[in-house]
Formats: structure tokens, sequence, C-alpha cells
């Protein structure tokens, strides 16, 4: 293999055959991991020939494989004294609950400050655990979406974890306060979810390469102005409960993007009086999967953050104060 300031080409042999792209490169690559060699692929770093393909593309003897490993970008990221809100710990992942406010990963416009900047402070470790911009990370919630967040803490647990979710074998519950009066009780919104056609930082159904997107749902209780409920995920699209929500007419409250933008930041809870809604009401509070290690179903609870809890306690007092306790506190 010919290698050149991290640029290589190589030539798949007959015991190459029938594997994985990213299993191959990685075999030739001895300072990535499998992980880190499907994340290249996926960024257009690695192909056959000018070809970009999956990295589960299957390999034939005699296709020229050929790219380069960018220096790690991680290195970039200067590791913040960030506190975090660990639920769970142990030496193959953890669980955070992620506050509001907060960005899972840098991005343009968030280069210090995010989740990974304090994750890699207090596991410096991760810096050569998954993507070079997202180590650890196998899925994200929204940065002001509150609530149960999985970080692997190795390879092996990046790749089976990550390979849950994509096999959408792992157990997302959500709580959310939208506006108005939902009807009925249960239901499933089985809605594709793509770009939208205009605004690029916005997802719409029936989108730009629209990909299915399906949403349990069951109401909690009910008031005059808003519906408390909680939401089952099938599938994990970007902005997937908001969007659905949305095309429902019953945005979540507080959400300036896909709601009335005009009222996001308060809502009425009795008759001319309104109170502050900081940010959008959804909160990840459920989050469940097989341990990677121990083969075991576990599951993982974020508690219902603070200022949810105010204005579901505000609407509580002045339609039914006796009923509080339970939607609190009920699973």
């Amino acid at each position: 293999m010919n290698t050149d300031s991290g640029a290589f080409i190589f030539t798949a042999g007959e015991s190459d055959a029938g594997q994985r792209l990213d299993s191959v490169v990685a075999g030739h690559l001895s300072q990535c991991s499998r992980t880190q060699v499907a994340g290249l692929i996926r960024d257009g770093f690695i192909r056959l020939g000018s070809q970009v393909v999956k990295p589960a593309h299957r390999v034939r003897s005699g296709e020229k494989i050929q790219g380069r490993v960018p220096p790690p970008e991680s290195a970039d990221i200067i590791p913040e004294p960030i506190e975090l809100d660990t639920l769970y710990k142990d030496d193959h992942f953890i669980v955070l609950n992620k506050p509001a406010g907060r960005v899972v990963h840098p991005a343009p416009g968030h280069q210090t400050g995010t989740l990974v900047h304090g994750l890699l402070y207090h596991f410096p470790g991760l810096f050569s655990v998954g993507g070079r911009i997202r180590p650890g990370i196998v899925h994200r919630l929204d940065k002001d979406t509150s609530g149960c967040l999985v970080v692997a803490l190795n390879d092996r647990a990046h790749q089976e974890i990550s390979g849950l979710f994509k096999a959408r074998a792992v157990y997302k519950e959500y709580l959310a306060l939208v506006h108005g009066a939902v009807t009925g009780n249960t239901g499933m919104i089985d809605r594709p979810i793509g770009r939208h056609p205009v605004n690029r930082k916005k997802m719409t159904v029936n989108g730009r390469r629209a990909r299915t997107a399906q949403t349990n749902w069951r109401v909690v209780r009910r008031f005059p102005s808003a519906t408390l409920i909680r939401l089952y995920l099938k599938t994990g699209r970007t902005h997937q409960i908001r969007v659905h929500l949305n095309s429902l007419g019953h945005p979540v409250v507080g959400d300036s993007v896909y709601g009335p933008r005009r009222t996001a930041g308060t809502l009425e809870v009795s008759p001319g009086n309104r109170v502050r809604v900081p940010r959008q009401m959804l909160h990840a509070r459920y989050l469940g999967f097989v341990h990677p290690a121990s083969g075991k179903k576990v599951i993982f609870e974020a508690p219902i953050p603070m200022d949810m809890a105010e204005i579901i306690a505000a609407l509580n007092r002045h339609f039914r104060p006796e009923a509080s306790h339970s939607i609190l506190h009920s699973k």
C-alpha cells in the first residue's frame, strides 16, 4: 500500500473479496479503527476509485481503494471543564442528562461549549472513539431538548450501540407539551421527513429525499391551552418529534422554529395569565437498549427538568391541582 501524508491507494486482493469496505480498509490502516474508517467513507475521504460508496459495500478482488486520512480534527477541540449530569456510568458507556441549551457536538456557530468539549475533559480517551468531531457520540438531541443521551466510551460499545440505533432496537420515550387540545388518546404519526425545499435549516413532512418516520403518542393530560403527551420513537430523523407534531397542528410549546414564533416565548395558563417559556418543552425521559457487554436490557430515566415541571405545575394549579403529582411522577 502506498501512503503519503495520510494518502493511500491499494488494490483489493482475493482475501478481501466479499468483506465490508470499512473492514478491509481498517485492516490496512493500523492507525484507524473500523468505526473511524466508516466515518471517513461516509465523509467521502475513502473511495473505490473515484466512486463514493457505503461502508457496508462488499469489496471485490481487483477493486482499487484510495483515500486519505485527514489530521484528526478532534485535536483542535480543547477540552473544557463543563459539568456533566451523569445518570449512569460503567466501563462501556455513560448516560447523561443533557441540559437544554447545550449543543451536543461542534458545528458551525458552536465551536466551543459543547457537550463534546466537556466529555473530552472528563474522558480524554474519547479522542480515539468514533468520529473526529463526535467522539463517543452515537445519537444526539437538539440544542433545546433535554434528557437522556448515551455516549460510548470505547470502540466496541460505539459500534454495538450505534448498530442498535440503526436497527431501531432502542427504546426512546419523550415527554412534550404541545399547543392546543389533541384529539384522541393515542395514535401514530407515519409521515416521511425530508429537508425543507426553501429553508435548509428546517425539516418537513414529504420534503426532499423524505425518509420513513414513525412516532407513537399517548395523551397524559389535557389543558385548555395545551396537551401533555408521551411520545415513543420508531425512527430517529432530524427534528422528528417537532416536525411530526407540527404536521398535526400541535407544535411543541416554545418551539420558535416549527411553532408560532410570535408567542413562542410564553404560554397562556389561564385567561389573561401567561407564563414564560424559555425553550421548546421537549424532554427525552427514558432511554433503553441491550447492554453491549452483559447482553441485558437496561433502561434509564432523566427527571423532568425544572423549567418544564414549573410550567406543568402552573397549568395544573389553574385547572386541576390534584393531578400535578401523578403527571410529574408516573411512568
